[in-house]
């Protein structure tokens, strides 16, 4: 690196450098551990609670939305809280079909795809297994328990299955204003 004038000299950090540290760590190489104690005055964003649902009932899905039995509850400390929604939804298509998973909040529809064939299998012969994942971040505005499930739709034919063979899961976080 160039400098203009004189290039700088370094200096190794002392204690007084880092008050809050004591000297002995600094000379040892040792730091003590940080965890969340440690994050003061933030008040935004923090996670404050977590709920976990799952399922491994199969569904064959029509043309129409249906319920996968993924769903997960959660009561918002504030309404003013927001609520993050993790999906990890178990697929199953044959040849030439595929669907779409859409989640509600309660009856709302609150994310749907612009198409319902968000996964795909083309092929006469394929057989398609894998996870339909996304995140959402909603709003619920109270201090309700909310209810978050996931619906499936067929492209095309009754091929488009959910949790077939695997487990499915749907994650809420709620998150401070």
């Amino acid at each position: 690196m160039a400098y203009i004038g004189k290039t700088p000299t370094p200096a190794p950090l002392t204690a007084t450098d880092i008050p809050d540290l004591p000297a002995t760590k600094i000379t040892s190489g040792t730091f003590p551990a940080l965890n969340g104690s440690n994050l003061t005055n933030i008040s935004a964003g923090k996670i404050l609670q977590v709920v976990q649902g799952n399922t491994t009932t199969t569904v064959q899905h029509a043309t129409s939305y249906g319920d996968t039995n993924l769903s997960a509850s959660i009561t918002p400390s504030s309404s003013s809280n927001k609520v993050l929604i993790m999906i990890q939804q178990a697929c199953f298509t044959g040849g030439n079909s595929g669907g779409s998973i859409k989640l509600l909040r309660g009856s709302t529809s609150i994310y749907t795809p612009s198409e319902n064939y968000a996964f795909y299998g083309d092929g006469s012969s394929l057989d398609l297994r894998n996870y339909h994942c996304f995140n959402f971040l909603d709003t619920p505005s109270t201090t309700s328990a909310t209810t978050y499930k996931t619906q499936g739709i067929s492209y095309n034919s009754t091929a488009f299955k959910t949790n077939s063979s695997f487990t499915s899961f749907i994650t809420l976080m709620e998150v401070s204003a």
